[in-house]
């Protein structure tokens, strides 16, 4: 039986045209593109080529792209990068939401603890979503204090779209600059006027999330910002990230992006949001069910819920069983299920935390899947709820 793969916010497969784009960069265009000789100019033409392809799909200037190993790195450069350049201008307070990816929330962390800033957090609704008058009362008093704001444009678990122009509105009122990880938004949500849509000075994208190849991503950095560099070495990058470029990588990304740059077609999200109302509906009924992924301000594919106090382990085996691929909001280490800070921050209690499951659908799910799925992740509810 094949799987019905749910789990499209953790990966999606690889796009064939991204994929035919990649081969010739690991065949006879293996060039390194800082060498001098024919073989590397050639490689440095097309890495060039590439940097002004995503900066026309994306709406910005090329020198304000900068090619990164994924959506990680890019939100490491653009916090840590960032926080660092700010704090020479004694500026050493980081404000984030208890909601961030954990590639953004435990950079915070890290300078917190280890480099002498100071993190705010701006707490959330039942939602997940950033109370932006909480947002302006810290800027209020501190803006003059503040290296930066980083507050994501979706959640990776809930799909909970984050008010990121408004957010954006403020920092530039504020004069305070603002970083947003964009990873979940590309490729399930539409971009109206490319990189400029999310009203931020620093864009991070991760192109496995969009059909791209794992292992490479963007930071689009507002010009004249220059994060410092954390990856040290060679001057690539415009000295912002040392390493030899991954052409591969960035030839697949490229093809993927422009797949789904300004956005997806407008009848696969009416699908997609369709799709998910028929899940939510059918599981609404089941007793001890609770959704924590908002009807109107969630990524459209996304929908996670928690049930009957039952941790997710269990739920995800049943499902996986019967051949359905889902993910929980929470991390898995050693045997031990940790509680989703996401659904903390939403005011779940522990239990509650532990037991969330995600379904993110994308580009290959059919209506047949959905059914079937539907039919699947019903009846198995309905028998964890009677053992």
């Amino acid at each position: 039986m094949k799987p019905i793969y749910f789990d499209y916010n953790a990966t999606t497969p690889l796009d064939a045209d991204a994929f035919e784009s990649m081969l010739p960069f690991l065949s006879e265009n293996f060039g390194n593109p800082s060498s001098i000789h024919r073989i590397g100019r050639r490689a440095r033409v097309m890495l060039d080529q590439f940097r002004e392809k995503a900066a026309a799909l994306l709406g910005c200037k090329s020198h304000e792209i900068i090619f990164t190993s994924g959506g990680t790195e890019s939100n490491n450069l653009g916090i840590f990068g960032v926080s660092r350049l700010m704090k020479r201008s004694d500026r050493n307070i980081i404000v984030t939401s208890p909601v961030e990816h954990h590639a953004a929330l435990h950079c915070v962390e890290y300078l917190e603890k280890y480099e002498g800033f100071r993190k705010i957090l701006i707490p959330v609704d039942r939602n997940g979503r950033v109370i932006v008058e909480e947002l302006k009362s810290v800027l209020t008093t501190n803006a003059d204090k503040v290296a930066l704001v980083s507050i994501m444009a979706a959640n990776n678990e809930t799909g909970s779209h984050q008010p990121f122009q408004e957010i954006g509105n403020l920092c530039q009122e504020f004069g305070v600059i603002y970083h947003t990880d964009a990873a979940q938004w590309f490729g399930k949500e539409s971009i109206d006027s490319g990189i400029l849509f999310f009203n931020a000075d620093l864009v991070s994208l991760c192109a496995h999330k969009f059909h791209g190849p794992k292992g490479v991503g963007i930071l689009y950095a507002k010009s004249p910002l220059h994060p410092d560099p954390i990856i040290f070495g060679g001057g690539h990058e415009n000295d912002r990230r040392a390493g030899t470029e991954n052409l591969a990588n960035i030839a697949g990304m490229i093809k993927a992006l422009e797949k789904i740059t300004p956005g997806p077609e407008d009848s696969m999200l009416f699908h997609w949001k369709q799709w998910i109302q028929e899940i939510r509906k059918s599981l609404a009924p089941l007793d001890g069910l609770k959704f924590w992924s908002s009807e109107e301000n969630s990524l459209r594919n996304t929908l996670m819920f928690t049930f009957s106090n039952q941790d997710a382990i269990s739920i995800l085996a049943a499902l996986d069983i019967e051949g359905i691929c889902a993910s929980s909001g929470s991390a898995c280490s050693v045997g031990s299920l940790l509680p989703s800070h996401v659904l903390l921050a939403q005011g779940a209690s522990e239990t509650e935390a532990k037991g969330a499951i995600r379904l993110s659908i994308g580009r290959e799910t059919t209506g047949e899947e959905i059914q079937k799925a539907i039919s699947i992740i019903s009846s198995t509810l309905s028998r964890i709820q009677k053992n």
